[in-house]
Protein backbone atom coordinates (compact mmCIF):
# COMPACT_ATOMS: atom_id res chain seq x y z
CA UNK A 1 0.00 0.00 0.00
CA UNK A 2 1.24 3.45 -0.80
CA UNK A 3 0.44 5.59 2.43
CA UNK A 4 1.69 8.31 0.70
CA UNK A 5 -0.30 9.10 -3.10
CA UNK A 6 -3.28 10.57 -3.66
CA UNK A 7 -5.38 13.41 -1.92
CA UNK A 8 -4.82 14.71 1.96
CA UNK A 9 -7.37 12.85 2.92
CA UNK A 10 -6.40 9.69 1.01
CA UNK A 11 -3.42 9.65 2.84
CA UNK A 12 -4.67 9.90 6.39
CA UNK A 13 -7.75 7.19 5.81
CA UNK A 14 -4.56 4.80 4.61
CA UNK A 15 -2.57 5.60 7.54
CA UNK A 16 -5.22 4.67 9.34
CA UNK A 17 -5.78 1.33 8.37
CA UNK A 18 -1.96 0.35 8.86
CA UNK A 19 -2.76 -0.56 12.29
CA UNK A 20 -5.37 -3.93 12.76
CA UNK A 21 -6.27 -3.12 15.73
CA UNK A 22 -9.42 0.15 14.94
CA UNK A 23 -7.81 3.72 15.55
CA UNK A 24 -8.95 6.81 15.95
CA UNK A 25 -7.51 9.80 14.09
CA UNK A 26 -6.80 12.49 16.02
CA UNK A 27 -5.17 15.61 13.90
CA UNK A 28 -4.08 18.72 15.79
CA UNK A 29 -3.81 22.05 13.82
CA UNK A 30 -1.67 25.06 14.54
CA UNK A 31 -1.85 26.60 11.47
CA UNK A 32 -4.42 26.90 8.96
CA UNK A 33 -2.29 24.73 6.47
CA UNK A 34 -4.84 22.05 4.88
CA UNK A 35 -8.09 23.63 7.27
CA UNK A 36 -10.47 22.08 4.72
CA UNK A 37 -7.95 19.28 4.59
CA UNK A 38 -9.41 18.62 8.04
CA UNK A 39 -12.60 19.17 8.19
CA UNK A 40 -12.89 16.62 5.36
CA UNK A 41 -10.83 14.10 6.97
CA UNK A 42 -12.99 15.08 10.39
CA UNK A 43 -16.25 12.88 8.38
CA UNK A 44 -14.78 11.18 6.57
CA UNK A 45 -12.61 8.46 9.11
CA UNK A 46 -14.46 6.15 10.91
CA UNK A 47 -13.80 6.64 14.62
CA UNK A 48 -14.38 3.70 16.81
CA UNK A 49 -14.62 3.46 20.60
CA UNK A 50 -12.18 5.03 22.44
CA UNK A 51 -12.04 1.67 24.69
CA UNK A 52 -10.81 -0.17 21.62
CA UNK A 53 -8.68 2.63 19.58
CA UNK A 54 -5.03 3.51 19.37
CA UNK A 55 -4.67 7.30 19.53
CA UNK A 56 -2.50 8.64 16.76
CA UNK A 57 -1.23 11.97 17.13
CA UNK A 58 -0.06 13.73 13.87
CA UNK A 59 1.82 16.61 15.29
CA UNK A 60 0.83 18.48 12.29
CA UNK A 61 3.06 21.15 11.49
CA UNK A 62 5.40 18.73 10.20
CA UNK A 63 3.29 15.88 9.48
CA UNK A 64 1.10 17.74 6.96
CA UNK A 65 3.57 19.13 5.15
CA UNK A 66 5.34 15.82 5.20
CA UNK A 67 1.93 14.39 3.73
CA UNK A 68 1.41 16.93 1.72
CA UNK A 69 4.74 16.67 0.40
CA UNK A 70 4.47 12.52 -0.27
CA UNK A 71 7.69 12.68 1.87
CA UNK A 72 7.75 9.73 4.34
CA UNK A 73 11.31 10.22 5.84
CA UNK A 74 10.40 13.95 6.97
CA UNK A 75 7.29 11.95 8.51
CA UNK A 76 9.63 9.36 10.43
CA UNK A 77 12.17 11.81 11.43
CA UNK A 78 9.68 14.41 12.74
CA UNK A 79 7.91 11.97 15.81
CA UNK A 80 5.31 12.96 13.34
CA UNK A 81 3.18 9.76 14.69
CA UNK A 82 2.78 8.72 17.90
CA UNK A 83 0.83 6.02 18.95
CA UNK A 84 -0.28 5.53 22.41
CA UNK A 85 -2.40 3.30 23.84
CA UNK A 86 -5.76 4.47 25.39
CA UNK A 87 -6.01 1.64 27.90
CA UNK A 88 -2.14 2.26 29.44
CA UNK A 89 -3.07 6.02 30.60
CA UNK A 90 -5.12 4.42 32.89
CA UNK A 91 -2.26 3.11 34.52
CA UNK A 92 0.07 5.58 34.49
CA UNK A 93 0.81 7.89 37.18
CA UNK A 94 2.81 11.04 37.07
CA UNK A 95 5.15 12.19 40.31
CA UNK A 96 5.47 15.80 41.25
CA UNK A 97 7.73 16.78 45.07
CA UNK A 98 6.90 20.65 45.43
CA UNK A 99 7.58 23.27 48.35
CA UNK A 100 5.50 26.12 46.44
CA UNK A 101 1.66 26.21 45.60
CA UNK A 102 -0.09 24.52 42.71
CA UNK A 103 2.79 25.97 40.09
CA UNK A 104 1.29 26.37 36.22
CA UNK A 105 3.24 23.41 35.71
CA UNK A 106 1.12 21.31 38.20
CA UNK A 107 -2.05 22.96 36.79
CA UNK A 108 -1.71 22.03 33.46
CA UNK A 109 -0.46 18.18 34.60
CA UNK A 110 -3.16 18.15 36.42
CA UNK A 111 -5.92 19.16 34.04
CA UNK A 112 -4.11 16.94 31.04
CA UNK A 113 -4.25 13.90 33.37
CA UNK A 114 -7.46 12.16 35.22
CA UNK A 115 -6.63 12.05 38.85
CA UNK A 116 -2.97 10.47 38.40
CA UNK A 117 -1.25 13.46 39.53
CA UNK A 118 0.68 12.84 42.96
CA UNK A 119 2.38 15.64 44.48
CA UNK A 120 4.25 15.04 47.70
CA UNK A 121 4.53 17.49 50.07
CA UNK A 122 7.83 18.64 52.93
CA UNK A 123 7.96 20.75 55.51
CA UNK A 124 8.02 23.96 53.27
CA UNK A 125 5.29 23.37 51.45
CA UNK A 126 2.33 25.09 52.21
CA UNK A 127 -0.17 23.69 54.71
CA UNK A 128 -3.38 24.53 52.67
CA UNK A 129 -1.75 22.70 49.69
CA UNK A 130 -4.66 21.98 47.41
CA UNK A 131 -5.69 21.14 44.01
CA UNK A 132 -8.62 19.78 41.64
CA UNK A 133 -7.26 16.56 40.09
CA UNK A 134 -4.22 15.75 42.42
CA UNK A 135 -3.78 13.53 44.64
CA UNK A 136 -1.57 15.06 47.46
CA UNK A 137 0.56 13.56 50.11
CA UNK A 138 1.75 16.32 52.91
CA UNK A 139 3.57 15.58 55.56
CA UNK A 140 1.11 14.20 58.04
CA UNK A 141 -0.40 11.91 55.69
CA UNK A 142 3.26 10.46 54.96
CA UNK A 143 3.68 9.88 59.05
CA UNK A 144 0.12 8.33 59.30
CA UNK A 145 0.66 6.09 56.64
CA UNK A 146 2.69 2.70 56.84
CA UNK A 147 5.67 3.94 54.87
CA UNK A 148 9.05 2.21 56.41
CA UNK A 149 10.82 4.51 54.05
CA UNK A 150 9.64 7.78 55.84
CA UNK A 151 11.18 7.37 59.00
CA UNK A 152 14.72 7.24 56.73
CA UNK A 153 13.71 10.65 54.87
CA UNK A 154 15.14 13.81 55.94
CA UNK A 155 12.65 16.84 55.83
CA UNK A 156 13.31 19.22 52.86
CA UNK A 157 14.49 16.96 50.64
CA UNK A 158 13.93 16.10 46.98
CA UNK A 159 13.97 12.07 48.25
CA UNK A 160 10.54 12.26 49.91
CA UNK A 161 9.25 12.22 46.23
CA UNK A 162 9.48 8.52 46.27
CA UNK A 163 6.84 8.60 48.62
CA UNK A 164 4.73 9.63 45.71
CA UNK A 165 6.44 6.59 43.53
CA UNK A 166 5.58 3.55 46.43
CA UNK A 167 1.74 5.37 46.14
CA UNK A 168 1.29 5.21 42.45
CA UNK A 169 3.14 1.38 42.91
CA UNK A 170 0.70 0.22 45.88
CA UNK A 171 -2.17 1.53 43.17
CA UNK A 172 -1.28 -0.59 40.49
CA UNK A 173 0.72 2.14 38.31
CA UNK A 174 1.81 0.81 35.29
CA UNK A 175 3.53 3.18 34.31
CA UNK A 176 5.22 5.92 36.30
CA UNK A 177 6.10 9.66 34.88
CA UNK A 178 8.66 11.32 37.19
CA UNK A 179 8.79 15.21 36.63
CA UNK A 180 8.86 18.49 38.69
CA UNK A 181 7.02 21.24 39.63
CA UNK A 182 8.87 24.07 37.35
CA UNK A 183 7.98 21.69 34.04
CA UNK A 184 5.09 22.45 31.95
CA UNK A 185 3.86 19.70 29.40
CA UNK A 186 3.97 20.77 25.79
CA UNK A 187 1.16 19.90 23.33
CA UNK A 188 2.89 16.96 22.46
CA UNK A 189 3.53 15.26 25.42
CA UNK A 190 2.61 11.78 25.70
CA UNK A 191 4.42 8.03 26.88
CA UNK A 192 5.69 6.85 23.56
CA UNK A 193 5.83 3.20 23.35
CA UNK A 194 8.43 0.78 25.50
CA UNK A 195 8.50 -1.87 22.48
CA UNK A 196 9.15 -0.38 19.31
CA UNK A 197 11.33 0.01 16.54
CA UNK A 198 13.86 2.87 16.97
CA UNK A 199 17.15 4.25 15.82
CA UNK A 200 19.90 3.74 18.59
CA UNK A 201 23.35 4.54 19.48
CA UNK A 202 25.76 2.18 18.92
CA UNK A 203 26.90 0.40 22.37
CA UNK A 204 30.65 0.86 21.61
CA UNK A 205 29.79 4.43 22.02
CA UNK A 206 30.03 4.10 25.97
CA UNK A 207 29.68 7.70 27.30
CA UNK A 208 27.98 9.98 25.44
CA UNK A 209 26.60 13.42 25.10
CA UNK A 210 22.74 12.80 24.04
CA UNK A 211 22.23 16.45 24.25
CA UNK A 212 24.15 16.75 20.45
CA UNK A 213 21.71 14.37 18.90
CA UNK A 214 18.81 16.66 19.43
CA UNK A 215 20.67 20.37 19.12
CA UNK A 216 23.85 21.79 17.44
CA UNK A 217 24.79 24.60 19.84
CA UNK A 218 27.53 23.89 22.62
CA UNK A 219 24.97 22.04 25.28
CA UNK A 220 25.56 18.87 27.38
CA UNK A 221 23.84 17.07 30.08
CA UNK A 222 24.19 17.44 34.31
CA UNK A 223 26.03 14.41 34.87
CA UNK A 224 28.19 14.00 31.69
CA UNK A 225 31.99 13.21 32.39
CA UNK A 226 34.03 16.69 32.41
CA UNK A 227 36.56 15.34 30.13
CA UNK A 228 33.43 15.44 28.03
CA UNK A 229 31.71 18.35 27.79
CA UNK A 230 34.05 19.92 24.91
CA UNK A 231 35.08 16.76 23.32
CA UNK A 232 32.99 16.65 19.68
CA UNK A 233 33.83 12.42 19.78
CA UNK A 234 30.86 12.26 22.97
CA UNK A 235 28.45 12.90 20.26
CA UNK A 236 27.28 10.17 17.81
CA UNK A 237 28.53 10.96 14.50
CA UNK A 238 26.37 8.10 12.96
CA UNK A 239 22.94 6.02 14.76
CA UNK A 240 22.19 2.38 13.48
CA UNK A 241 18.61 2.22 11.43
CA UNK A 242 15.62 1.54 13.31
CA UNK A 243 15.13 -1.72 14.89
CA UNK A 244 12.93 -3.34 17.03
CA UNK A 245 13.88 -2.58 20.64
CA UNK A 246 13.31 -3.15 24.31
CA UNK A 247 12.72 0.26 26.49
CA UNK A 248 13.13 0.05 30.25
CA UNK A 249 13.46 3.78 30.54
CA UNK A 250 12.63 6.81 28.75
CA UNK A 251 14.48 9.81 29.29
CA UNK A 252 12.52 12.87 28.02
CA UNK A 253 14.23 16.33 27.12
CA UNK A 254 12.97 19.77 28.48
CA UNK A 255 12.97 22.93 26.00
CA UNK A 256 14.19 26.84 27.42
CA UNK A 257 16.18 26.02 30.47
CA UNK A 258 16.93 22.15 30.38
CA UNK A 259 18.87 20.16 32.63
CA UNK A 260 22.34 21.24 33.00
CA UNK A 261 25.14 21.45 35.31
CA UNK A 262 25.75 24.06 37.46
CA UNK A 263 29.36 24.60 35.19
CA UNK A 264 27.17 25.32 31.98
CA UNK A 265 24.82 27.97 34.32
CA UNK A 266 27.63 29.76 34.98
CA UNK A 267 30.01 30.15 32.11
CA UNK A 268 26.94 30.13 29.06
CA UNK A 269 23.63 30.03 30.40
CA UNK A 270 22.20 29.96 27.24
CA UNK A 271 18.62 28.47 26.70
CA UNK A 272 18.22 25.88 24.21
CA UNK A 273 14.87 24.49 22.49
CA UNK A 274 15.61 21.11 20.71
CA UNK A 275 15.22 19.60 17.43
CA UNK A 276 12.38 18.15 17.06
CA UNK A 277 13.01 14.68 15.76
CA UNK A 278 12.27 10.93 16.33
CA UNK A 279 13.49 8.89 19.48
CA UNK A 280 16.70 7.56 19.86
CA UNK A 281 17.40 4.23 21.83
CA UNK A 282 21.05 3.41 23.60
CA UNK A 283 22.23 -0.20 22.34
CA UNK A 284 24.11 -2.07 25.89
CA UNK A 285 26.88 -0.20 26.36
CA UNK A 286 26.37 3.16 25.57
CA UNK A 287 25.78 5.15 28.88
CA UNK A 288 23.83 8.76 29.19
CA UNK A 289 22.08 10.86 31.79
CA UNK A 290 18.79 10.31 33.16
CA UNK A 291 17.55 12.62 35.58
CA UNK A 292 14.14 12.71 37.52
CA UNK A 293 12.79 15.90 35.57
CA UNK A 294 10.80 13.79 32.79
CA UNK A 295 11.55 10.89 33.16
CA UNK A 296 9.02 7.33 32.16
CA UNK A 297 9.78 4.13 34.02
CA UNK A 298 8.03 0.67 33.39
CA UNK A 299 6.38 -1.31 35.94
CA UNK A 300 9.52 -4.13 36.01
CA UNK A 301 11.88 -1.56 36.82
CA UNK A 302 10.17 0.19 39.23
CA UNK A 303 12.65 -0.87 41.98
CA UNK A 304 15.33 1.28 40.42
CA UNK A 305 12.98 4.37 41.16
CA UNK A 306 14.84 4.53 44.24
CA UNK A 307 16.86 8.35 44.86
CA UNK A 308 20.03 7.58 47.13
CA UNK A 309 19.61 9.19 50.25
CA UNK A 310 23.33 9.22 51.25
CA UNK A 311 24.36 11.87 48.24
CA UNK A 312 23.38 15.64 47.84
CA UNK A 313 19.96 16.25 45.38
CA UNK A 314 22.34 17.53 42.77
CA UNK A 315 23.35 14.14 42.05
CA UNK A 316 20.81 11.48 43.38
CA UNK A 317 18.82 11.40 40.23
CA UNK A 318 22.36 11.36 37.82
CA UNK A 319 23.18 8.35 40.56
CA UNK A 320 20.21 6.47 40.37
CA UNK A 321 20.50 6.76 36.19
CA UNK A 322 24.01 5.31 36.22
CA UNK A 323 22.78 2.38 38.21
CA UNK A 324 19.85 1.75 36.03
CA UNK A 325 21.38 1.39 32.98
CA UNK A 326 24.03 -1.48 33.34
CA UNK A 327 20.25 -3.03 35.24
CA UNK A 328 18.57 -2.86 32.52
CA UNK A 329 21.07 -4.63 30.11
CA UNK A 330 21.16 -7.56 31.77
CA UNK A 331 17.23 -8.43 30.60
CA UNK A 332 17.49 -7.18 27.17
CA UNK A 333 16.09 -3.35 27.91
CA UNK A 334 17.82 -0.16 26.58
CA UNK A 335 17.18 3.21 27.94
CA UNK A 336 15.32 5.32 25.36
CA UNK A 337 15.82 9.48 24.51
CA UNK A 338 12.72 11.47 23.33
CA UNK A 339 12.17 14.79 21.89
CA UNK A 340 11.37 17.71 24.36
CA UNK A 341 8.40 17.05 25.72
CA UNK A 342 8.18 19.81 28.52
CA UNK A 343 9.07 23.38 29.20
CA UNK A 344 11.09 24.26 32.02
CA UNK A 345 10.47 27.40 34.15
CA UNK A 346 12.95 26.64 36.27
CA UNK A 347 12.49 27.43 39.82
CA UNK A 348 15.58 30.18 41.32
CA UNK A 349 18.59 28.77 41.70
CA UNK A 350 21.78 29.58 43.68
CA UNK A 351 24.46 28.47 40.77
CA UNK A 352 27.31 28.48 43.01
CA UNK A 353 25.26 26.55 45.75
CA UNK A 354 24.82 23.84 42.77
CA UNK A 355 28.55 23.94 41.58
CA UNK A 356 29.57 22.74 44.95
CA UNK A 357 26.39 20.40 45.76
CA UNK A 358 27.25 19.01 42.56
CA UNK A 359 30.84 18.46 43.26
CA UNK A 360 30.61 14.42 44.19
CA UNK A 361 29.21 13.95 40.95
CA UNK A 362 31.76 15.64 38.97
CA UNK A 363 34.35 13.60 40.69
CA UNK A 364 32.39 10.05 40.50
CA UNK A 365 30.72 10.22 37.55
CA UNK A 366 33.35 8.34 34.54
CA UNK A 367 33.59 5.35 37.51
CA UNK A 368 30.28 4.23 38.27
CA UNK A 369 29.06 2.30 35.55
CA UNK A 370 33.16 0.35 36.01
CA UNK A 371 31.68 -0.18 39.79
CA UNK A 372 28.44 -1.65 39.28
CA UNK A 373 28.55 -3.51 36.35
CA UNK A 374 31.20 -6.09 37.48
CA UNK A 375 28.51 -7.32 40.26
CA UNK A 376 24.92 -7.31 39.02
CA UNK A 377 24.13 -10.62 37.17
CA UNK A 378 21.34 -11.74 34.88
CA UNK A 379 19.57 -14.62 36.56
CA UNK A 380 19.00 -12.15 39.96
CA UNK A 381 15.90 -9.96 40.03
CA UNK A 382 16.21 -6.03 39.38
CA UNK A 383 15.65 -5.60 43.21
CA UNK A 384 18.53 -7.95 44.00
CA UNK A 385 21.14 -6.46 41.59
CA UNK A 386 20.07 -2.89 43.02
CA UNK A 387 21.44 -4.29 46.15
CA UNK A 388 24.15 -5.80 45.02
CA UNK A 389 25.02 -2.31 43.05
CA UNK A 390 24.59 -0.44 46.41
CA UNK A 391 26.75 -2.69 48.07
CA UNK A 392 29.57 -2.07 45.37
CA UNK A 393 28.79 1.90 46.07
CA UNK A 394 29.35 1.84 49.47
CA UNK A 395 32.41 -0.04 49.73
CA UNK A 396 33.79 2.44 47.37
CA UNK A 397 32.73 5.50 49.05
CA UNK A 398 30.55 6.91 47.08
CA UNK A 399 27.46 6.05 49.32
CA UNK A 400 27.29 5.94 52.91
CA UNK A 401 26.56 2.89 55.14
CA UNK A 402 23.20 3.99 55.94
CA UNK A 403 22.42 3.81 52.36
CA UNK A 404 21.84 0.20 52.54
CA UNK A 405 19.08 0.73 55.37
CA UNK A 406 16.70 3.22 53.31
CA UNK A 407 17.53 0.59 50.12
CA UNK A 408 15.76 -2.00 52.42
CA UNK A 409 12.70 0.27 53.51
CA UNK A 410 11.78 1.21 49.76
CA UNK A 411 11.91 -2.62 49.43
CA UNK A 412 9.69 -3.33 51.98
CA UNK A 413 7.24 -0.54 50.98
CA UNK A 414 7.18 -1.41 47.61
CA UNK A 415 7.56 -5.62 47.77
CA UNK A 416 10.47 -6.06 45.66
CA UNK A 417 12.94 -8.89 46.65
Amino acid sequence: MDLFRGSFTGRLQRLSLVSTTPIRCLVLYRSSEHASGAAECENKIRVPSKAASITWILSVRQACRALAAGDHAILQKTFAITRLKTSKMSKQHVVITSIQKPTPSVQQFAKLLNGQLIVVGDQKTPANWQHPGVHFIGLQAQEKNTYALARHLPYNSYSRKMIGYIYAIRAKAEIIVDTDDDNRPKDNWCVPDFDGSYESVPGEEAYINVYGLFSNQPIWPRGLPLKLITDPQSVPRTLKPAQPCRVGIWQGLADGDPDVDAIYRLSCGKPCFFNTRAPIVLQNGAVSQINSQNTIHRQPFFPLLYLPLTVNFRFTDILRGYIAQPILWLYGYQLGFTQATVVQDRNPHDYKKDFFDEMQMYQSSEDLISIVQPVIKAEKSVAENLRLAYKALCAEGVVQKNELDGLEAWFSDIGAK
